[in-house]
């Protein structure tokens, strides 16, 4: 039985929260009025936090696949225990909704999207399936957005009213050696 994650999977973690959390930001930017060198610089800015972010996502998920979770308290009742599972698959599934649907939409967009020397607007330029395929992504923004908010309320609960160790288990980056 595992009893805690390792550092490793602790630090993609909060890396992916922190830059999740700035790339939100960047893209709540494309809803007003920009300058189009501010709008390109922006969408250059957001598709390379959302490169890093896939890269840690893949990592984060051959990590859970070797290394599991620690086991969910067993006060926990069995609708909590079923709702983390579904919270954290949901956001897992979201996750991976935004990187192929921004992916997607890059390849589709009508000006050059360059993130680390490669452009990401590769395909014939299409308003259409850019357009479709931005409702997708913007779904799947505001999905897990209501998603991060209900796992920032479950890991107060956890900490201060049930006051188990489900949040200990993310956020001690240290060991406890018994005397």
């Amino acid at each position: 039985m595992k009893i805690d994650y390792t550092k490793t999977q602790k630090i993609i973690h909060w890396l992916m929260a922190i830059i999740i959390m700035l790339d939100l930001n960047v893209a709540q930017k494309f809803g007003g009025n920009m300058e189009l060198w501010d709008r390109l610089e922006s969408r250059s800015d957001h598709a390379t936090a959302g490169i890093i972010v896939t890269f840690l996502f893949l990592l984060r998920i051959v990590l859970r696949y070797l290394y599991g979770a620690p086991k969910l308290p067993s006060t926990m009742p069995t609708w909590q225990v079923y709702s983390a599972k579904l919270g954290h698959y949901s956001l897992y599934f979201l996750m991976a909704g935004l990187i192929i649907t921004g992916i997607a939409m890059a390849s589709f967009a009508s000006d050059p999207i360059v993130v680390f020397g490669f452009d990401l607007a590769f395909a014939s330029h299409n308003q259409s399936t850019f357009f479709t395929i931005r409702g997708f992504h913007e779904f799947c923004t505001n999905a897990i957005i209501a998603l991060i908010a209900i796992h920032i309320f479950a890991a107060l609960y956890h900490q201060f009213f049930a006051k188990d160790d489900t949040t200990m288990s993310m956020l001690k980056f240290w060991t406890t050696k018994k005397v």
